[in-house]
Formats: C-alpha cells, structure tokens, sequence
C-alpha cells in the first residue's frame, strides 16, 4: 500500500492520494502555520479507525439479518496533556442506528468490529485502548 503527499502551500497543507486517485487535505493548526483547509493527522486517525471499524459494522449486522436503516458514527480521542508527542490515550466509537435492528445484535457487531475485524484497530492495540457504545433508533 503506498499514498502520496503533495504540499499545497508554502505552509504545511498537504494533499494526499491513493493509487486509485481519490484525495484528502491535511493542513496542520494554525499554531503550526496551518490554514484550517484539511484534516489534521490526529483527525485523520480517528476517521481511519471510524472508519474501519464501520465498514465492518454494517456488514455485520446485515449478515445478523438486521434490517440496517440510517448508519451515523461519533469517534472521540483523549490525548496526553502536555506531552510532545501528544498520543491518544483512549478512543471511544458511539454508533447510531436507524431501522429495525437488534440491541444484542449491534453490540455484538461493534464488538466483533473492533477487537476481530478492524484492521486500524489492531494497527493501535494494545497501547491505546477503544471502546464503543450503540444506540438503536427505530
């Protein structure tokens, strides 16, 4: 796997690309020189892990014969404070549910997502512990 960076501005926004041609901006804070035109790296991470672990989810909870309406995803991440580097000390994962789906079901989709299935997610295990909850919404 291979994504490239290319630098927009004489500051520090980036754009990068997949093999497949799509793009994301990375910009850093303005502390730093940033302009506010992308993602932040840290963001990025917790969208990749989001991510990840939703493409999983959903699946899941369609193989379950859940009848899977609206999807949304919240993902929060604590940082050490202080510190140079900050790493993420913990990440939490709160999916929303819409459609006639199962409450069991879905935590145990969330589960098998995050600790069976999610790439990123063992990418960070065991240093910075994730944790989820689910909401089902009719």
């Amino acid at each position: 796997m291979e994504i490239t960076l290319h630098r927009m501005n004489e500051a520090v926004h980036f754009e990068a690309r997949n093999p497949e041609g799509n793009r994301v901006q990375i910009d850093g804070s303005e502390a730093i020189g940033g302009e506010g035109a992308g993602f932040r790296p840290m963001q990025l991470l917790l969208a990749a892990v989001a991510g990840c672990a939703s493409m999983d989810f959903v699946p899941i909870l369609k193989k379950q014969r859940q009848e899977v309406g609206d999807v949304s995803v919240r993902v929060r991440g604590d940082r050490a404070d202080g510190a140079t580097p900050s790493p993420f000390t913990a990440i939490h994962i709160e999916w929303t549910v819409a459609g006639s789906v199962d409450r069991e079901k879905a935590e145990r989709a969330a589960e098998l997502a995050i600790a069976k299935y999610c790439s990123v997610a063992e990418s960070l295990a065991p240093s910075i512990p994730i944790t989820w909850s689910v909401s089902v919404e009719p």
